[in-house]
């Protein structure tokens, strides 16, 4: 049976709104039926790229498109510069972009992995990393698999789909929501004052979102006024959260639990446990998930991981152990990422992240986002440079903030630079 079957399936008994799509609250049936996109030149086995949003006629093209078996590509408009880079890589066949479908003629060989999956009769799903450090990678899913996660019935409340569609985190949502007949929220704004108003607006229970985009909710003056009463539940993941940002956050919000959230676009979404609402130290587990710390750096094996990479080498060793490159700190059966491998600053041979500046220099009064970086320095190896925004109207004086991070850390992290300066913030919401 097909994918669009089985859901309707589900939602036979069911007249709620699956989508609200700016004033449009559509059923499922609604979806399920949209043909707007004419997908008759679309082969089984094609790779597809879908140039969207989680709006109706992305939503049903992607789901016609899982049922056709095709190598399904979800891109954004926010990274049309990097567009040719990603059809080449995954080797596009189609590209669907405003409701149009295109056939791009190319010469190469579809990738063996790729072909893999055409084999087996499988669709596949390809994402692309952030590219922080190199091109940005290839992902490749087969569908089929990951869609097995949501075999198992799982509670939903109304959730904003605030991530975006070309992120493994915001296709988790929607798939998680419509495989559990909930309601998802597709905002039309992603500003602070745009989530909060589709919140209010739109009575939304849950709020994935990242740690740079709730140090913006924080510092703009919004809440805790503008935190509707409806919102029960705001997660967090993407990148590494700083204990500051979240012990004010709870302060502020105290009836909203924070929940943070761990996955890759390598490995899929993993289940999580909080040791508290404000606590960075969590739990990851779930079905067929396994970790281990080996030099205070974590690793995990997982049945729902990629099939591959489509521009690099596998990832996984012989034993199919993936290395998060995470740096963390354990606490009993808890962890807490501290930073990344590559992010160690090595000062005359004292190794520490820059996650302990930047901590500090959070709670300097009128600082908005703080970055410390290691630079090289021919006599001690690397010392610290550290960029301070400050807030909306707010004026830092950076000699008594040099002042305060010299009684508070050790010698050799003592930033040798601190400038004034706007801390870069990339599509997804994540420090660039």
């Amino acid at each position: 049976m097909s994918l669009i079957k089985v859901l309707a399936e589900r939602w036979r008994d069911c007249d709620t709104p699956f989508l609200v799509y700016g004033d449009r609250e559509l059923r499922f049936s609604e979806i399920g039926d949209n043909t707007a996109v004419d997908l008759s030149e679309v082969r089984e086995g094609d790779v597809v790229a879908l140039v969207g949003d989680f709006e109706p006629d992305s939503i049903s093209a992607l789901l016609r498109l899982i049922d056709l078996q095709t190598m399904i590509v979800p891109l954004t408009r926010e990274t049309e510069k990097d567009h040719e880079y990603f059809f080449d890589t995954a080797g596009v066949d189609v590209v669907i972009r405003d409701g149009q479908v295109h056939r791009r003629h190319h010469d190469s060989a579809p990738h063996p992995l790729v072909q893999q999956l055409r084999d087996l009769g499988h669709a596949g799903l390809v994402l692309f990393s952030t590219g922080t450090t190199g091109r940005p990678k290839g992902i490749l899913h087969d569908m089929t698999q990951f869609l097995r996660r949501f075999d198992t019935p799982r509670p939903t409340l109304r959730t904003l789909n605030f991530l975006l569609f070309d992120h493994i985190g915001g296709i988790n949502t929607l798939l998680h929501t419509i495989f559990n007949r909930g309601v998802v929220i597709s905002p039309q704004d992603r500003s602070v004052s745009g989530i909060l108003e589709a919140c209010r607006r739109h009575s939304v229970e849950v709020l994935p979102t990242t740690p740079t985009f709730l140090r913006m909710m924080l510092i703009s003056g919004m809440i805790p006024e503008s935190i509707p009463e409806q919102l029960k539940v705001i997660t967090y993941g993407t990148e590494r959260m700083d204990q500051p940002t979240l012990s004010a956050l709870c302060e502020l919000l105290p009836d909203v639990d924070f929940r943070q959230t761990f996955g890759m676009s390598e490995l899929g979404i993993l289940r999580v446990k909080s040791e508290s609402r404000d606590s960075l130290f969590m739990r990851i587990g779930g079905e067929g998930v396994e970790s281990r710390i080996v030099d205070g750096v974590l690793k995990i094996r997982s049945s729902s991981r990629m099939v591959g990479y489509l521009n690099a080498e596998s990832p996984f060793d012989e034993e199919g152990w993936y290395d998060t490159k995470d740096v963390v700190e354990v606490r009993d059966d808890f962890i807490k990422v501290t930073g990344r491998v590559s992010d160690v600053i090595n000062v005359g041979g004292l190794k520490f992240m820059p996650s302990e500046i930047e901590r500090e220099a959070l709670a300097f009064p009128g600082v908005a986002q703080a970055k410390a970086t290691g630079r090289s320095n021919p006599i001690t190896g690397q010392h610290v440079e550290l960029l301070v925004e400050a807030q909306t109207g707010a004026d830092i004086d950076l000699k008594a903030l040099k002042a305060m991070l010299n009684e508070r850390l050790q010698p050799h992290m003592q930033p040798r630079r601190i400038q004034l300066g706007t801390v870069g913030v990339g599509h997804r919401f994540k420090k660039s």
